[in-house]
């Protein structure tokens, strides 16, 4: 195992060795026993793009630095993954309306798992991988040492809600009526909070707090080429493809949790007796299986599970399905947005929002992950908070179904946002989660 300075020196020793004037590809890889913290050396390179990204289940870091290449949608990047060895992963987002995305083929990746840590420099070419050796020479060569992390520190100077809570509660009962006249069974309002500090806020330091803070779900920070980042500590699952076995969640139905055991397992109970998230729950996993009904093939729902995280608590189910071609542009295009982060029937749902909404979601409700030729997993792009320097913007959403109440729906987006904005040093009150021994109605991710 090697130091960093050592593994770089190894790789740089590997690359020499690559002679070929053809296409090609290579993955370079040195094990690792440098003590570091794959989030300080990553934020302290200065090739972009970046990704840091941990599993949900803590058995995998990886660490992501600059990019071979770049695809604007998802299908690109399934195209290139076939031309690439089966384990090579191509990483990225979608945006919520999934037609324009951000995947980008790595250079370098700082990988932790089971088998320890290891760093991996990989070159491909289509024309002379020489020739992109050297490029990775020259990559190498501008690695810089880790730092220690930056704290979050600033005063909150100006926030701003979008819609305001008088809008709120019209689009709500716009939503009402819509659903009363048979038009709709769900829509999922979205709302966002622009928070401006007196100091750029360095993302990688809310996600360290994120990564502490908020366990059990997927983590990530992924800082485009232009220096803002996107920042994500997502409990939902997309999917996780294993060659043409596919895992999917409904995940929908949403109390709070309250830092009292005892209340949060009053809580607890009642979410899970409770038929009104009950029904909102069976109507996201029904409309999933409906969705893969023409991909999949021996779809097999499991019970109804409580997810616990730090303030709040959600319905789960599980379902498997075997894929009858292996396409994950086909898989997102049936599956995103889902009806707990947009609504049903889709289609209605979806023309209401463009109708009422007037708010660009971006990245918020798309998905983040990678996919290979092997393998290929996404969460959900909740929990979520856009860094622009000092400017942060975070987002929350409510699934409005027939009986919901705009004030409850509003305080549930105010608990959601605050899993990022309960880190920040100074933040705006209303955004402080209210948690009571009442469990709220609430009804999406």
């Amino acid at each position: 195992m090697y130091s960093l300075p050592a593994a770089y020196s190894a790789l740089l020793t590997e690359l020499a060795k690559i002679n070929s004037r053809g296409a090609g590809f290579r993955a370079l890889t040195v094990s690792l026993a440098s003590g570091e913290d794959s989030l300080s050396w990553l934020c302290a390179q200065p090739y972009r793009p970046q990704l840091w990204w941990q599993h949900r289940n803590g058995h995998e870091q990886v660490a992501l630095c600059g990019a071979i290449r770049c695809y604007q949608t998802l299908y690109q990047a399934e195209q290139a993954c076939r031309a690439l060895p089966g384990n090579w992963r191509i990483w990225g987002s979608n945006r919520f309306a999934a037609t324009d995305s951000f995947f980008f083929l790595p250079r370098l990746m700082w990988q932790q798992d089971s088998r320890g840590e290891r760093l991996t420099l990989f070159v491909q070419s289509d024309h002379n991988l020489q020739e992109d050796a050297q490029v990775a020479v020259r990559f190498l060569h501008g690695l810089r040492v880790p730092q220690p992390l930056p704290l979050i520190r600033g005063q909150l100077q100006q926030s701003q809600c979008e819609p305001e809570q008088a809008e709120w509660s019209q689009r709500v009962n716009s939503a009402l009526a819509t659903i009363a006249a048979g038009e709709l069974e769900k829509v999922v309002l979205a709302r966002t909070m622009d928070l401006l500090w007196d100091r750029p806020l360095p993302p990688e330091a809310l996600l360290a707090a994120s990564r502490r803070a908020n366990p059990h779900c997927y983590q990530f920070m992924l800082r485009f080429a232009d220096d803002s980042a996107l920042v994500c500590a997502s409990p939902e699952r997309l999917w996780l493809r294993q060659q043409n076995t596919l895992l999917t969640e409904a995940l929908a139905g949403t109390v709070a949790r309250d830092i009292d055991p005892i209340l949060a397992l009053q809580q607890a109970q009642w979410l899970l007796q409770d038929a009104k998230n009950q029904h909102e729950n069976a109507l996201v996993m029904e409309d999933i299986c409906s969705r893969l009904q023409e991909i999949v093939s021996e779809l097999e729902v499991m019970p109804v599970e409580l997810v616990r995280l730090r303030n709040l608590q959600h319905l789960r189910r599980r379902i498997h399905g075997k894929l009858r071609s292996r396409s994950d542009a086909r898989i997102l295009q049936r599956l995103q947005p889902t009806a707990a982060v947009a609504g049903l029937p889709r289609t209605a749902a979806y023309a209401f929002l463009q109708r009422h909404e007037a708010l660009n979601r971006d990245w918020y409700a798309g998905s983040t992950g990678f996919i290979s030729r092997q393998k290929s997993e996404f969460c959900v792009t909740l929990r979520c908070a856009l860094v622009q320097g000092p400017r942060v913007r975070l987002y929350g959403g409510a699934g409005i179904v027939a009986g919901s109440d705009a004030q409850q729906e509003w305080q549930e987006t105010e608990n959601k946002m605050a899993a990022l904005a309960a880190l920040l040093p100074t933040r705006a009150a209303p955004l402080q989660p209210r948690l009571t021994g009442k469990p709220p109605v609430a009804h999406s991710a």
